[in-house]
């Protein structure tokens, strides 16, 4: 599997020229999260267990977990990584299409790997891998259909990257202990710089993880910066309204240009267009950067924007 992603905005500038470039080809929002002065101890001495426990505590309360479940580490792509090497080898089953560094660390890690559709294709795996809500096309899952799932599999992992604005859709407070869930910082506090995301386990699979990672791998400035940015409820609460309102606009102008909406996220729409070369080549001559997918040649999807200067823009090019 060619394991492409978004936010190769280097590739865009090479083929298309420098400019003021709006990287659309992301879920990463574009309103991020205010970061204020931190304390000096964030940038000059080594990260505590206090501090971590601190940002567990926090997640926990956003998460609706025990915080004994909730285990911070450098990014979502961590665990996505590192599971493979931590379960037993097996048959494992991929939602399919999706998030493609999960089947390619399987694959890498000497797992059998599967494509699924769907769910319901997915009973009697050593391991099934979810996205929920699925990216790049919003597909979801209620947490009570992965539950059973989770009956049907030896483990289950739930990539939660992008339900933080969607918490009806998380399995965290009643996850199973076969149950694995990834969650992301980055996308929906729009900080993908700060490399922080969250294993969500049962206290024994979380033991395994810490111990196969290296001393201090999440930074001072990254506990710092979720704890605060996570207790920030009211930032939260104004960003899922503007994200659900802003998706159904950028709907409303994509039909307009004649690309018929697949589905999304808050934080990203998907669009079925007669060129998905020619859509992204569109975008791109006014130094917009959109993702396209290799196995599609309709599929474009877009990241939400952010500001005024970003929606006039995409205006002028896509009406």
């Amino acid at each position: 599997m060619q394991r492409d992603h978004g936010g190769d905005i280097d590739r865009a500038r090479a083929i298309f020229g420098a400019g003021d470039w709006i990287d659309l080809s992301t879920g990463i929002n574009r309103r991020p999260w205010p970061v204020p002065v931190l304390t000096p101890e964030a940038w000059t001495a080594l990260p505590t267990r206090a501090a971590e426990e601190k940002l567990q505590q926090v997640a926990a309360t956003w998460f609706r977990c025990d915080p004994a479940r909730v285990l911070p580490m450098a990014g979502a792509s961590v665990p996505i990584q590192l599971l493979p090497q931590i379960l037993p080898t097996g048959r494992a089953a991929v939602l399919t299409p999706s998030y493609n560094e999960h089947a390619a660390s399987l694959r890498a890690a000497g797992w059998q790997v599967g494509d699924a559709a769907g769910i319901d294709q997915m009973a009697g795996a050593d391991l099934a891998v979810v996205v929920n809500p699925n990216n790049p096309d919003g597909r979801e899952w209620q947490p009570q259909a992965l539950a059973d799932l989770a009956r049907q599999v030896g483990h289950l992992i739930v990539d939660e990257s992008f339900a933080d604005p969607r918490p009806d859709l998380s399995l965290a407070p009643t996850a199973p202990d076969n149950v694995l869930i990834l969650r992301s910082f980055g996308k929906f506090w729009g900080l993908a710089g700060v490399r922080l995301g969250f294993l969500i386990a049962a206290p024994d699979l979380i033991a395994r993880c810490r111990a196969a990672m290296p001393p201090w791998s999440v930074s001072g400035t990254a506990l710092e910066i979720g704890t605060r940015a996570m207790a920030d409820l009211d930032w939260a609460d104004a960003a899922t309204v503007y994200h659900a309102e802003a998706g159904l606009r950028l709907d409303r102008l994509a039909s307009l240009a004649g690309w018929h909406p697949v589905g999304g996220t808050h934080l990203f729409r998907l669009y079925d267009t007669p060129d998905a070369k020619a859509a992204q080549d569109q975008l791109a001559a006014a130094h917009v950067w959109s993702r396209i997918f290799p196995y599609s040649d309709s599929w474009v999807r877009l990241g939400v924007p952010g500001t005024r200067a970003e929606w006039d823009r995409i205006e002028q090019i896509i009406r």
